[in-house]
């Protein structure tokens, strides 16, 4: 009976430390030390969180200053109302209300995007710039039915002139950039966070293939190239540069498919840098495939490691 224990015993331990390295070997992720990094964690998902819905809001703003729009590129903001207010001096008033499921139904947006831009100043001339009031801007991802809500004032110009609609159509027009500054409220799931933003967003290629690729053109504190920067949800100064330019493809749903952020919290010694265009298996993306994850090096303090984190 001994005999037969011992042996059930040490097939039970041989079982059990083949499934713990059989579990080590699927896990890509590096660690050198132990250490904390939620708030990074959760700083980067905010990051790409509240860069999206700037850039719905942004997106609809130039569809409704654009002439000449055309189906899926340049359409009317879907499940919105577009109201044209009077004229005061020199100024019109925009408004972009929201009460429905986005055009790609990934996001549901409720809220008030309201443009003021001055009545003469067509929007395609190089330098026309726009006032961009968000009031409550909610927007809910659909699949995990997680909300942001955004309420600040942002400058929106046009740098270099023309219509998006032009890409593809006109050779003379082979791209055309954008850029956007101010100051914005988040509010997330445990309170409101004030971030700056200073970001360009550079388009190419052509109707329904655009490609948008973001710079941070910001600076503050002695740190330059910032797209943002202010308090996360930990009450910690974050600040976000992007050191090589992100890329965006219209055909991967604006999800970002390559470039590089760096995090930075100097007064907890913590930063990360997060690297797009993984696949599921945590590999680079190849052939024009679009990402679904994103590679997160971290360090904090003298500890170090690297993670993987979903769109």
């Amino acid at each position: 009976m001994k005999t037969q224990n011992l042996f059930r015993f040490g097939f039970l331990m041989i079982a059990a430390m083949t499934l713990m390295l059989a579990g080590c070997s699927k896990d890509k992720t590096t660690t050198k030390g132990s250490a904390n990094t939620e708030s990074m964690q959760q700083l980067t998902k905010d990051e790409i969180n509240v860069e999206n819905a700037s850039d719905q809001a942004l997106n609809d703003v130039n569809m409704v200053l654009s002439p000449g729009k055309l189906k899926s590129t340049e359409s009317w903001p879907c499940n919105a109302t577009v109201t044209f207010g009077g004229i005061v001096n020199d100024t019109i008033t925009i408004d972009i209300d929201y009460h429905g499921k986005d055009c790609s139904n990934t996001h549901i947006r409720s809220g008030h995007v309201i443009v003021k831009k001055r009545y003469l100043e067509d929007w395609g001339l190089a330098g026309a710039t726009v006032i961009v009031r968000l009031n409550n801007f909610t927007i809910t991802k659909i699949s995990n039915e997680k909300s942001l809500t955004l309420n600040g004032t942002k400058h929106f110009q046009n740098v270099s002139g023309h219509y998006l609609w032009e890409l593809g159509l006109d050779s003379t027009v082979t791209s055309i950039e954008h850029r956007v500054w101010g100051t914005v409220t988040a509010t997330f799931e445990n309170g409101n966070r004030v971030w700056n933003i200073a970001r360009q967003r550079t388009f190419t290629g052509s109707l329904i293939a655009l490609v948008m690729t973001t710079d941070g053109f910001g600076s503050a504190d002695g740190y330059t190239n910032l797209a943002t920067w202010g308090i996360n949800r930990n009450d910690e100064q974050f600040y976000s540069s992007i050191t090589q330019s992100v890329v965006h493809k219209q055909v991967c749903n604006w999800d970002p498919c390559s470039g590089i952020i760096i995090h930075e919290i100097p007064a907890a010694s913590k930063s990360a840098t997060i690297t797009f265009g993984y696949d599921s298996n945590n590999n680079l993306i190849t052939n024009g495939d679009c990402p679904t994850r994103y590679r997160v090096d971290w360090v904090v303090g003298s500890n170090s490691g690297t993670f993987f984190l979903p769109l």
